[in-house]
């Protein structure tokens, strides 16, 4: 198994790019835009789980918020790792491209995070929407299909550091079933219910071909999987209780030529 991914959003902020290359030095837009993608995907599929002690509800939040919150936490673990100890609302945003009115207004959806004449605390604000996230514990992830794409999302060091857990791959090819990958073992997808269910699983990967995603996300959701992030370049469709999110690199760099043409439009007038 293996396939093209497809379906991401939201797109990255132009601005945003150069942060997430001071952070991996490599592959920024992919890298940015998995952990993303894992993070609403949690944000939607965990909070129902868990007693949330924030102001706001899930449903009362816009979507774009919850983005613009992964965001601000890449950033403020980036400060933190410098030694910064405290941001104000415009430093933060002008880093992100952001205005320091946004800033304020996404943080008030959930508290209070500020004070007079300091702004903001780098270390708690990050460990505060870290709770919102639900990425302040750890999330077992099952992979399936461990092409050149499912391969590399298993080598992937980033997602055990924002708490996203690996705990099996599978896939229908007989030479990779019973090996293992990164120390990740790859089981038959025969067996996908059994080991969903033994190892308390709730987030799926499908990095499958477009003919077999739909029935690999049946398959998930009958396992009982709360949260699937779709590679595959094509829509598939899941029961309303299970979060979704899509994953489309090539629309991410439509998104990214678009600006440097017209950036280059605009400065040759």
């Amino acid at each position: 198994m293996g396939g093209l991914p497809a379906d991401l959003e939201p797109p990255l902020p132009i601005h945003y790019t150069w942060g997430a290359f001071r952070e991996s030095g490599a592959f920024p837009l992919v890298e940015h835009n998995l952990r993303l993608a894992l993070i609403r995907t949690v944000s939607m599929s965990g909070r129902s789980k868990r007693k949330s002690t924030e102001p706001a509800s899930a449903k009362s939040v816009p979507q774009a918020v919850v983005s613009r919150l992964s965001y601000y936490l890449r950033e403020l673990q980036h400060l933190l790792r410098q030694g910064v100890q405290t941001i104000s609302s415009s430093q933060l945003g002008q880093r992100l491209g952001f205005t320091d009115a946004q800033v304020r207004k996404d943080l008030a959806y959930f508290g209070q995070f500020g004070y007079p004449g300091i702004g903001y605390r780098c270390q708690e604000l990050a460990e505060a929407i870290r709770r919102i996230l639900g990425t302040d514990q750890q999330w077992a992830v099952a992979l399936v299909g461990v092409g050149h794409l499912g391969q590399a999302l298993l080598g992937y060091k980033g997602f055990t550091q924002q708490g996203f857990v690996f705990h099996a791959a599978f896939d229908v090819n007989p030479r990779v079933i019973g090996k293992q990958i990164e120390g990740i073992p790859i089981y038959s997808l025969d067996r996908l219910p059994e080991v969903i269910r033994s190892h308390k699983i709730r987030l799926g990967i499908i990095a499958v071909p477009a003919s077999a995603a739909q029935g690999v996300a049946d398959r998930l959701v009958e396992a009982g999987i709360q949260g699937i992030l779709n590679f595959a370049p094509v829509t598939i469709t899941v029961p309303p209780q299970v979060s979704l999110v899509g994953v489309d690199l090539a629309m991410e760099l439509e998104q990214l030529s678009f600006s440097v043409l017209h950036r280059q439009q605009d400065a040759g007038k």
